[in-house]
């Protein structure tokens, strides 16, 4: 499937180096969007779902379990949501059209025509699409606390990350009415906006100005399952191991 022209290509740059594992991103993701809670009899289901989860990776680890010294045994984090690929594998496969590509670079989901057959989800290198098992349910104290400009998922339909569309929209209808065009740093998705060490940032990949342009030419960058041939809108930045360099004299 070629890859879609678009008037913009709103795309993610993730630093980390930058990233701590703190899981800001992913409570104010769920905030934000009206993501159900996931409690432990959800995880013991495979029934959990979280537009954006942190991969946590364990270095040295293998050396450490051989020789008992678990002094240089390093935490990764890598924060792991949909990749809006402009190549998405899981948009052909759909039946009634629910997912697709829009003219901004989005992996749309229309919640309304899903009839939830998961052939997205099983065609999906990234297993960041969800499907909602249950009708979704919140504690009493938070239910006056939903997000009123994003619609609550029914049960038996697929969900995932919108890179916020709806801040994306609002955005626009502010710039339309100041009589301007959109800036570079106007919209924050909620994880971007609740970052602590700015390790996420969002932007328009097709303006060569733009921040994430920017760092999206740094030489640490790279793709998830670039060579599947997906082209995500998701690029990650490598960590910088600073002993490591030291180690092998660089």
């Amino acid at each position: 499937m070629a890859q879609t022209e678009t008037e913009r290509q709103w795309g993610m740059v993730i630093d980390t180096d930058r990233c701590t594992g703190c899981q800001a991103c992913v409570v104010a993701c769920q905030s934000e969007n009206n993501v159900p809670i996931s409690d432990e009899k959800l995880y013991l289901q495979r029934r959990y779902y979280q537009w954006i989860r942190i991969e946590r990776y364990w270095e040295g680890i293998e050396e450490a379990e051989e020789t008992g010294d678990y002094s240089k045994v390093k935490a990764r984090f890598i924060p792991m949501l949909c990749q809006h690929c402009a190549n998405a594998p899981c948009e052909p496969v759909c039946p009634v059209y629910a997912t697709y590509h829009n003219n901004e670079g989005l992996n749309v989901q229309v919640y309304n025509r899903c009839i939830g057959t998961r052939y997205c989800a099983n065609n999906d290198p990234y297993n960041v699409r969800f499907f909602n098992f249950f009708q979704p349910t919140w504690p009493d104290s938070l239910k006056n606390q939903l997000n009123p400009d994003v619609t609550v998922r029914s049960r038996g339909v697929m969900e995932k990350c919108t890179f916020c569309v709806q801040r994306i929209r609002r955005s626009g209808r502010v710039a339309n009415a100041e009589g301007r065009d959109l800036k570079d740093g106007d919209i924050s998705p909620a994880c971007v906006q609740s970052c602590p060490t700015n390790a996420l940032n969002f932007g328009d990949l097709k303006d060569p100005q733009s921040k994430v342009s920017i760092m999206a030419k740094d030489r640490r960058a790279y793709k998830v399952l670039e060579e599947v041939g997906t082209e995500p809108s998701v690029i990650y930045l490598k960590r910088v191991d600073p002993h490591a360099e030291k180690e092998h004299g660089h």
